[in-house]
């Protein structure tokens, strides 16, 4: 069942955006929802700051103003997490300026954190490395860089996210690992698991067993939160997301669990997800999910037990208020953002035209079909690979 704001429910008050914040660990533990911020590469992409292929992040840097208004809207709309937008910002990437992009997006996202009750969460992804030659000291060096940046910047916690094979996911958490900071690791795979056949049950398993310095022969736990995001529709994340929770019971293990899923249908992708769609990155328009979509996964993740949930490419900054809006009963309030935006619709009661007024309902929105608005396109498409 979706969720219903309660006459408790409210908007949240500028004295509790400016409470002191709890640590991810603590607010997960305490059973609390935490909501994560919306795609930045795409997003930004569109806007006219990111050049697609390797996808860096120099806009943090070169546009700085554009990244921190991005932060602000994700923030505003409810996110309690501000990630850095360091996205393949490594050195084999960037060359001379990964640090100083590294550095800057800290602090871009540090500032904005410090105008609500939000964390800053350092993230690295997967290398181009690793396909071709798996060299796990030359990789580890790579994290390692990355990671002394969000040290020295005093991150609230690290993101190992984007990774395709397990193996790689496992060395960046042991890296992340040494900076004594939770550590969170998220793969961009669906149900057949990662690109070597290791299933996502398997995968979890690893990423928690993950040791930290393993060659000192310690045995300490791994990722303390493990998940998807990426590459995959909110539907078939959540259905890795049930793999790996079975996973991680059948092995007798604990640990948080998040998703942040694109926001796009795709269905008909193959394992690689949506990068092997001819639509692929810049024709994606047509399978965006609506609000009241990612409501729909909201409540499917929260009744999963997924307490982390957020969004990953295409995730705009509507579609993290509406994650906001649906556990608004469990978190207790509402955004900021939903100040100009009535639930199920509710703004359009004053409407002048009857039609419109009888769309301001809940069973309105929750069973509407939207048609495609392509009527000469086919309804699915056939992955290139």
């Amino acid at each position: 069942k979706l969720g219903t704001l309660s006459p408790q429910t409210k908007h949240i008050s500028k004295e509790e955006e400016e409470k002191c914040t709890l640590g991810i660990l603590e607010r997960l533990d305490a059973g609390e929802v935490v909501v994560g911020d919306g795609g930045f590469l795409l997003t930004l992409e569109k806007r006219g700051y990111v050049k697609a292929g390797l996808w860096t992040p120099e806009a943090v840097v070169e546009h700085p103003n554009a990244v921190r208004q991005l932060h602000m809207e994700f923030l505003r709309a409810g996110s309690n997490v501000m990630q850095t937008f360091t996205f393949s910002a490594n050195e084999d990437n960037m060359e001379s300026q990964w640090e100083a992009v590294n550095a800057a997006a800290c602090d871009l996202a540090q500032e904005v954190a410090g105008k609500g009750d939000a964390l800053v969460a350092g993230g690295l992804c997967q290398t181009s490395l690793y396909k071709h030659h798996k060299d796990e000291d030359r990789i580890k060096k790579l994290f390692r860089l990355q990671l002394e940046v969000f040290v020295r910047k005093n991150v609230d916690f690290l993101i190992a996210e984007y990774f395709e094979y397990a193996e790689e996911a496992v060395w960046a958490v042991e890296v992340l690992k040494e900076s004594g900071k939770p550590v969170a690791a998220t793969m961009c795979i669906g149900p057949e698991g990662d690109m070597h056949g290791v299933t996502p049950g398997e995968c979890a398993v690893k990423l928690v067993k993950a040791e930290l310095g393993r060659q000192r022969g310690a045995n300490l736990q791994g990722a303390s939160i493990i998940g998807v995001n990426c590459r995959f529709g909110p539907w078939t994340s959540l259905k890795t997301m049930r793999l790996m929770k079975e996973g991680l019971q059948a092995a007798g293990l604990k640990a948080h669990l998040m998703v942040q899923s694109l926001v796009f249908h795709m269905p008909d992708c193959g394992k690689g997800g949506f990068v092997d769609l001819p639509e692929y990155p810049f024709a994606l328009e047509p399978r965006v999910a609506t609000r009241w979509d990612i409501q729909k996964y909201a409540r499917e993740a929260y009744n999963l037990g997924i307490r982390y949930i957020g969004g990953c490419c295409g995730f705009e900054p509507y579609h993290i208020r509406a994650i906001a809006e649906e556990l608004a009963p469990e978190r207790g309030f509402l955004p900021p953002a939903s100040e100009k935006h009535g639930s199920w619709g509710s703004g359009l009661n004053m409407h002048t035209k009857p039609w419109i007024r009888a769309r301001a309902r809940r069973e309105y929105w929750e069973n509407l079909l939207p048609a495609s608005g392509r009527p000469f396109c086919p309804s699915l498409s056939k992955p290139d690979v």
